[in-house]
């Protein structure tokens, strides 16, 4: 495999990288916005998300006031907590690898999830423990595919694209991270897997495979057992 070099940085996608829960985020908003009307299939919600387009409004394009399609969002939010809470959205071996590589890299998460939704999926996980810092939707104005997430990142690091590595699993991520101009691994997800990641730096079969490209050699002890 050939190496990423002279990375200090690891910038981390969130939803599908380091927790399982993109196909409920999409159930409740298929559940929410069925109830307007609007069948929301996976293929065209996934197309959408692409681009950093709302399903809401296909709702609101088909005749829903936007206060209604509002008051189902509301309810979406509410029932994704839901399967936060009761759905099974571990990734195995993550606080592995983020213990691993948090002894030669400092790391940041940075997502789409709300703050809300971020703070019921770490109330009980140790996975920010390996941070230097998250940012949350509500810490910049526009979202990826936009590169300010990223961008933001790298001023918070102080650091150069360079020195830093994306990983991501959404075609969407992909693209804000090479608009800002930061190498991305793009590690296999199936929810994901039909989108396009020409554009990625590296392609990952999983996760387990991240130590590998940036050089970290040998067995966690874990592992090793």
């Amino acid at each position: 495999m050939t190496q990423a070099r002279g990375k200090r940085y690891i910038l981390w996608d969130h939803d599908g990288v380091l927790v399982d829960t993109e196909q409920w985020y999409y159930e409740a908003t298929r559940q929410k916005i069925a109830e307007l009307g609007i069948t929301l299939e996976l293929e065209d919600y996934l197309e959408r998300m692409v681009d950093g387009l709302s399903s809401w409004d296909l709702a609101i394009a088909a005749g829903t006031s936007e206060a209604a399609a509002r008051e189902k969002r509301l309810e979406r939010d509410v029932l994704y907590r839901e399967f936060l809470l009761t759905q099974d959205i571990e990734i195995p071996g993550v606080i592995d690898i983020l213990s691993r590589l948090s002894e030669h890299f400092s790391m940041a998460i940075v997502t789409t999830s709300k703050g809300a939704d971020f703070e019921v999926i770490h109330a009980e996980r140790n996975i920010v423990n390996y941070m230097d810092f998250t940012l949350v939707r509500e810490d910049y104005a526009q979202s990826k595919p936009n590169p300010e997430p990223y961008l933001l990142a790298l001023q918070r690091f102080g650091a150069t694209a360079d020195e830093c590595l994306v990983i991501e699993d959404s075609q969407r991520g992909l693209k804000a991270a090479v608009a800002a101009g930061i190498d991305c691994a793009v590690v296999y997800n199936n929810f994901t897997a039909r989108q396009d990641f020409s554009a990625a730096t590296y392609r990952l079969d999983s996760l387990a495979d991240l130590p590998g490209l940036l050089g970290i050699a040998g067995q966690s002890e874990g592992q090793a057992q």
